[in-house]
């Protein structure tokens, strides 16, 4: 990632130079937006614009004290990411989901789920709601089933449930529970990095397979591996109440 004036931050495929987004609002042509920059007329997130400034989602522009968006039409989808994908949006990495998916349309993904995890992750062009949800990662139900290494009995449930000390910290309390001699359900609403994976490391036990199957109110139910669907609008109305 690359930082940019006024307070922005995203890579260049990303984003749209300024006089691009401006005249795609149907404003004026790309001339007459590089007019009213050069006249100051154009805040970016706050701060007069420069030529050259870009626009990413999530950034707001103004035009003569108007607020103004392009048209897009917000996408949010559920996708069930296999191992090996990785949940970025630089296209320089091989294995990057958004290659994967081959969208039509530029979307990213909400979170990450790690390299070697499988499940649950939402991709969007929302800007908002990304910013939402992100900012109360640590308040809403992550659900994942897990596979370790060796048998778990009732000390390790015990220990997943309370607490375990990783990155200079205790986990949160968390529901856990046991689904057979080497796999149990974790339900978090923490985000820290790799968390499960280190809270089992650190009793002992190694992740054989990870998958995430809930993100608050979503599922992956129905989906197969490598499918994705759009939220319905139930689910979304949902979604978008929790992080109000």
């Amino acid at each position: 990632m690359t930082k940019r004036k006024n307070n922005s931050t995203h890579t260049n495929d990303d984003t749209t130079s300024i006089n691009k987004f401006v005249s795609q609002t149907g404003l004026c042509s790309r001339r007459e937006a590089d007019r009213l920059i050069e006249q100051g007329r154009v805040l970016l997130n706050g701060k007069v614009a420069q030529k050259g400034n870009r626009v990413g989602i999530g950034d707001k522009v103004i035009v003569d004290g108007q607020k103004i968006k392009n048209n897009k039409r917000p996408t949010y989808i559920a996708f069930y990411k296999p191992k090996g994908i990785v949940c970025t949006t630089d296209t320089k990495e091989k294995n990057n989901i958004i290659d994967y998916l081959n969208f039509p349309t530029r979307i990213f993904p909400i979170g990450r789920l790690d390299k070697d995890s499988t499940g649950l992750i939402l991709l969007t062009n929302d800007g908002d709601i990304v910013n939402k949800i992100l900012r109360v990662e640590n308040a809403h139900d992550k659900e994942y089933v897990v596979s370790v290494d060796s048998p778990i009995n009732d000390r390790f449930i015990n220990k997943m449930s309370s607490g375990v000390q990783i990155l200079n910290t205790i986990t949160k309390e968390c529901k856990v529970s046991q689904l057979n001699q080497t796999t149990f359900k974790i339900i978090l609403n923490q985000g820290l990095n790799r968390q499960i994976r280190r809270m089992c490391s650190q009793l002992g036990y190694k992740v054989k397979k990870l998958k995430r199957i809930r993100i608050m109110n979503i599922t992956i139910d129905g989906l197969g591996i490598g499918q994705w669907r759009y939220l319905s609008p139930q689910e979304l109305h949902h979604l978008l109440n929790e992080i109000r």
